[in-house]
């Protein structure tokens, strides 16, 4: 049982979970997709034996984290933002544009909501986490700018179907982390797919 955040999966844990299944077809797998704070829940209530989430992510003993990939996300528009992506801009000045992100939940300690708490944008600030993570809504999206993984958006930016619009701020690199118990037993099968996954363990 797996808790994985909705990023961690698309840019990290299908493809590996692929490469495992592959090498133990036996083995059940069942990925429960929740926001980073909700997969640290299950985790800590003994619902899912690890999680799979992106940084960054608040923990308390006895959990430990673990690196896996690393990751930088971007801004981006629909095609009517063209002239917008045309210059590079503060954030403070694309405060009239709604801005697409995720629910709130899922971003108390999200660093793109600590940088943009410092400004006042309109209450036409829309959260709906399906239209960032559902890419082809974004591909006809007219309703706004979000920050989205770089590498997941590359293609789409390369087709014109989105522009990315550069930001003057620099945004941290993000991490996609495995987080277990370490006080918790864990199967044969768990055990091997986290030896697995922290294969490509990175370094802090």
């Amino acid at each position: 049982n797996i808790g994985a955040s909705e990023i961690a999966l698309r840019l990290f844990l299908l493809n590996e979970l692929e490469v495992f299944h592959h090498r133990y077809p036996h083995v059940k797998l069942r990925i429960s997709n929740h926001s980073t704070p909700q997969a640290v829940q299950a985790l800590e209530n003994g619902l899912v034996d690890f999680a799979v989430v992106t940084t960054p992510v608040a923990l308390k003993k006895p959990l430990q984290r673990i690196p896996l990939y690393s990751f930088r996300e971007i801004l981006i528009g629909g095609e009517e933002y063209a002239e917008t992506a045309s210059n590079k801009h503060c954030l403070q000045d694309l405060q009239d544009i709604p801005l697409i992100g995720m629910l709130p939940e899922a971003v108390q300690e999200n660093y793109i909501h600590s940088i943009l708490c410092a400004i006042t944008f309109p209450s036409h600030l829309i959260w709906k986490w399906q239209l960032l993570t559902r890419f082809s809504l974004w591909c006809s999206t007219t309703w706004g700018i979000g920050f989205f993984p770089e590498e997941l958006a590359a293609e789409h930016i390369a087709q014109g179907k989105i522009v990315q619009i550069p930001i003057e701020e620099p945004l941290p690199e993000r991490k996609i982390c495995l987080i277990r118990n370490v006080k918790r037993p864990q199967s044969i099968a768990a055990r091997s797919l986290e030896e697995h996954l922290t294969s490509h363990r990175e370094t802090e």
